[in-house]
């Protein structure tokens, strides 16, 4: 073949292969999951449609570039590794987890991890190196607990200049509400306040709790948030409303159901935060090197309509200072 031939051969062989066109995007689609110990964070869920929506403000659309699904241990913690098995089996990108439970099991499958919300304190857990630098597949967002505490029971403070004792609820088996629970007490003694211990371990336990309680009235309960608890909530918020004890949680949707105070990160920024690490893991970066970042909004909400069926006069002070009151 004459070398002119060759050439004119070569040519039109580049011009039948397709090629990519300068600037487009990665025919890659990607994989994100959501996994709960509680219900699941799926596309009809607050949450779980703020992950889709950030997403796709970075690129990252479902049913082009990216699929999603959602998994939910359905309350039961001991199935939590299954259901990561099955996460991993079915080619999950990234893991986005609510609860320390469902961190750690997905750290342990290697796959990339971003914590939404619930994970405790990720060092003290074990689950990262250092927030700066986590150093393995795990990164996220994570609130410091010790001063979160601190401010919680400075609210109950406003409303009860006079408490001498607080009742603590938590998971024992949640090692890091278990954590969140001890920086509790810890800001509770700051404040020359006792603390009633009530750790629980399954939904039969509750009945031991209002007992204590009943024994030992204290001034004020403060509950610590996992799945255990949440399933649970409204036993506790119809205990505390029979009782007449003011109680605070640390998220809005207890409020919402009839608690009387919450002071806690925003799920719906917590969210938002976490999807962007997502679309940073699908642009290239490393767990490892991304920094876990600190949620900047804490609603403070209030139900006046539960205050007033407990006989409780809210301090104009302390409503003032609710970023929203449900009346």
């Amino acid at each position: 073949m004459k070398r002119r031939e060759f050439i004119t051969l070569l040519s039109a062989a580049a011009v039948a292969t397709p090629r990519p066109a300068i600037g487009q995007a990665s025919t890659k689609v990607y994989h994100v999951g959501t996994v709960s110990p509680g219900p699941p964070r799926d596309e009809k869920s607050p949450t779980g449609a703020t992950l889709l929506r950030v997403l796709a403000e970075r690129g990252y659309v479902v049913g082009k570039s990216l699929t999603f699904s959602a998994h939910s241990a359905r309350g039961q913690v001991s199935a939590i590794p299954r259901v990561i098995d099955e996460m991993k089996a079915a080619g999950v990108d990234v893991i986005v987890t609510v609860g320390y439970p469902t961190a750690l099991a997905a750290k342990i499958s290697g796959i990339p991890v971003v914590i939404a919300s619930g994970g405790g304190d990720p060092i003290a857990t074990g689950l990262v190196a250092s927030l700066a630098h986590p150093g393995g597949t795990v990164t996220g967002i994570s609130d410091d607990a010790a001063t979160i505490s601190t401010k919680r029971l400075s609210l109950l403070k406003q409303l009860l200049p006079d408490m001498r004792r607080v009742a603590m609820l938590w998971n024992r088996d949640d090692l890091g509400m278990t954590l969140r629970y001890g920086a509790s007490a810890k800001a509770a003694q700051v404040l020359g306040v006792g603390v009633q211990e009530l750790g629980v371990r399954e939904p039969d336990d509750f009945n031991g709790v209002f007992e204590a309680m009943d024994r030992e009235p204290p001034d004020a309960i403060l509950m610590v948030s996992d799945v255990l608890t949440v399933l649970n909530r409204k036993r506790v918020i119809d205990y505390a409303a029979g009782k007449r004890i003011p109680a605070i949680y640390e998220e809005e949707q207890f409020v919402r159901d009839g608690g009387l105070m919450s002071y806690g990160a925003d799920a719906k920024e917590s969210f938002e935060r976490a999807a962007d690490l997502v679309a940073r893991i699908f642009s290239g970066a490393r767990p490892a090197d991304i920094p876990f970042e600190r949620p900047t909004r804490y609603p403070f909400v209030v139900n006046l309509k539960t205050a007033k069926s407990i006989g409780l006069e809210m301090p104009p002070t302390l409503v003032a200072l609710a970023d929203d009151v449900i009346e």
